[in-house]
Order: structure tokens, then C-alpha cells, then sequence
């Protein structure tokens, strides 16, 4: 079965959503005391971020009837590219030469990965 673009690119958004709740969580904590545990359920950048992980959680699922999990999965991997990104702006963080070189490694991956995919390669099994 050859991996539909269209369920890679779903995989990709959920990645989005699932990196984007990361950072709800991130910022809910600090709002949070050990003091009170159950005010996470009052938390909206908690439950934003439970709700993005449910929506995520059946996207992924819709994908996967779309292609093959071993072309589509480490498309995830993707998640920390965007948590790199969605940290530096939204959360003020800092990213340094070696988390950058992490990025483009994980890049270059998923993109050996995907054109590893490909049936006409010689020596496809």
C-alpha cells in the first residue's frame, strides 16, 4: 500500500496540535501549585492542551488507514521540530547552535525516511 500524501500531511497537522498542546501544558504548569492538584481541572491551558491531545489522538488514527505506519509515524518525529520553534516564541526560549543542528538532523531523517519509501529504489523489498 503507497502512502497517500494526503494522510502524510494529516500526520504532520496532528504533530502541530500535539506540539501546540506542549506548550499549553508548559504554560499551565506555571500557574498550577502543589498546594491544589485538583485546580488543573480549572486550568484552561491544561484542558486546551488534553483537548488538542484528544483531536490529535483521532487524526492520527484517520491517517494511518491512509499509508504505511512505518512512512507515516516518524513523521511525529516532527514534534520537535515544532516544540523547538513554538518554545522559542511563545515561551521565550532559548535554542543554541547544538539544538539547531538536533533540528536539522531530525530533518534530514525524516526526509531519508520518507524517500526510503519510495518503491522504485533498487534493492526495495
Amino acid at each position: 500500500m503507497a502512502t497517500k500524501l494526503w494522510a502524510a500531511m494529516l500526520v504532520l497537522f496532528t504533530t502541530l496540535l500535539t506540539s501546540s498542546a506542549q506548550i499549553l501544558w508548559k504554560k499551565g504548569v506555571a500557574t498550577l501549585s502543589i498546594v491544589e492538584p485538583l485546580a488543573i481541572l480549572a486550568n484552561y491551558y491544561i484542558i486546551g492542551g488534553i483537548l488538542l491531545y484528544v483531536v490529535g489522538g483521532i487524526l492520527i488514527i484517520m491517517a494511518f488507514r491512509g499509508g504505511e505506519v512505518s512512512v507515516l509515524y516518524p513523521i511525529i518525529a516532527t514534534s520537535y521540530i515544532w516544540v523547538s520553534w513554538l518554545s522559542v516564541f511563545f515561551l521565550n526560549e532559548r535554542m543554541n547552535i547544538f539544538k539547531w543542528f538536533g533540528v536539522a538532523l531530525i530533518m534530514f531523517g525524516i526526509i531519508l525516511i520518507g524517500y526510503g519509501s519510495k518503491d522504485h529504489l533498487p534493492g526495495a523489498i
